[in-house]
């Protein structure tokens, strides 16, 4: 009877160890140091969406070679949503689209790897992605050694269709399948910050969106009925004391870029001054074809892309706002700065910084920009040339939604 009593005693405890599930932590380590300065590069969907195609990415990739822009930093050609079929196939593989890319796939990869440039691929957490093609969900590991098998670099994970699912550990456990399957993979977080993925996403992966989509708008909202895109202006100022999070291989994205998607020519600048400012990644997000030669001109202005690209990887901040005449700083390397003058209103504004009067302390990284302390001397990113040092006041002009960038560098 006690030797019954016992199994049966060791039974239910077992049971009930079974019932209450696995409690061991997930632990993730993703690949590091793929990412120390934020990526740059191109992705299809801001003016494509899912009319994507193999002609048109052989075109981007041979454009950003004969153009430049590869010279000025720009790396990943990412393909976003709609490049597979509707279904997988019979043994639950992703199915490139074979009408889009006749060639396949992995032979595209191979073309664009051929102009020296990196290639990414798009999908999402849930069921579905958010143009309703396969999601990842269930598929992780099996997706992971699909897109290792290609060779890919680059991988975009959306947060579509994810009813249910622990964000947190539906990129945790996409992050350990891109380790498993072995091949370095850029792994972008496109979660739209709603669960704060500036909290946990640094051992998961290289850089995070932080809000919903772009729009190609200086500082709008486009309300979609149950969900809205929004104004760089409007992505900038929509999360709040975030920039401690972000650094090498761990960076706060602000979504790609819309230059040369409608703009004026001035809120251009002021859309890539900022995003280099505040150290998100710099995507492209326009149609190279169409290109205007002032477009490129922003897009590749490497004074820009250098304060963008600085080693330090500190995201700028907002120190001042003077009747929408804006001041924002970013700590660089070397003790160095940048200073960007933001013209938020419809009017010209003057622009009169006594350098003496304001000593601009970064606590979140405990740095201190003192001009009483240190002469520096002032070159313009804009017109690329020295306006003279930090001894003078600064005096300028700045047409409406317009920008004035300057890089502050100690004298020695």
């Amino acid at each position: 009877m006690k030797k019954t009593i016992l199994l049966l005693t060791t039974f239910t405890f077992s049971l009930l160890a079974f019932c209450q599930g696995n409690t061991v932590k997930q632990e993730v380590s993703k690949f590091e140091g793929l990412a120390n300065t934020p990526p740059m590069g191109w992705n299809s969907w801001n003016t494509f969406e899912t009319n994507i195609d193999e002609k048109l990415v052989k075109e981007t990739a041979d454009i950003m070679v004969a153009s430049g822009m590869k010279s000025a930093g720009y790396t990943y050609i990412v393909l976003d949503d709609g490049w597979m079929t509707k279904e997988r196939d019979s043994n639950g593989d992703l199915v490139p689209d074979p009408v889009k890319f006749p060639s396949g796939m992995k032979a595209l990869v191979e073309y664009v790897h051929s102009k020296g440039l990196k290639f990414g691929l798009y999908n999402c957490a849930g069921t579905k992605t958010c143009a309703g093609y396969p999601g990842t969900r269930g598929y992780e590991y099996q997706d992971a050694r699909f897109y290792a098998n290609l060779n890919i670099d680059f991988l975009k994970y959306d947060w579509c269709n994810t009813e249910g699912i622990n964000a947190k550990e539906a990129y945790a456990t996409m992050s350990n399948a891109l380790k498993k399957a072995g091949k370095p993979i850029v792994f972008s977080l496109c979660e739209w910050g709603d669960n704060q993925p500036w909290n946990w996403g640094k051992p998961i992966g290289n850089l995070w969106r932080i809000s919903g989509d772009i729009n190609p708008c200086f500082d709008c909202e486009n309300n979609h009925g149950t969900w809205s895109s929004w104004g760089f202006m409007k992505i900038i100022e929509m999360r709040k004391d975030i920039r401690k999070f972000s650094g090498p291989d761990h960076w706060n994205d602000f979504d790609m870029m819309e230059v040369g998607n409608g703009m004026t020519f001035e809120e251009d600048k002021a859309h890539f001054a900022m995003w280099s400012m505040m150290a998100s990644p710099l995507i492209a997000g326009n149609d190279f074809r169409k290109m205007s030669k002032e477009t490129l001109s922003i897009l590749t202005n490497k004074e820009l892309i250098a304060v963008n690209q600085d080693k330090l990887g500190i995201q700028g901040f907002k120190y001042l706002d003077d009747d929408q005449l804006e001041v924002w700083v970013k700590p660089l390397s070397d003790g160095n700065w940048a200073i960007t003058f933001l013209n938020r209103s419809e009017a010209l504004k003057k622009v009169v910084f006594d350098w003496s009067k304001h000593i601009i302390k970064d606590t979140d990284f405990n740095l201190e920009f003192n001009t009483t302390a240190i002469v520096f001397k002032i070159n313009d990113l804009w017109k690329n040339k020295a306006v003279g040092t930090t001894n003078t006041i600064f005096k300028s002009e700045l047409a409406s939604h317009d920008v004035i960038t300057l890089k502050l560098t100690k004298v020695k």
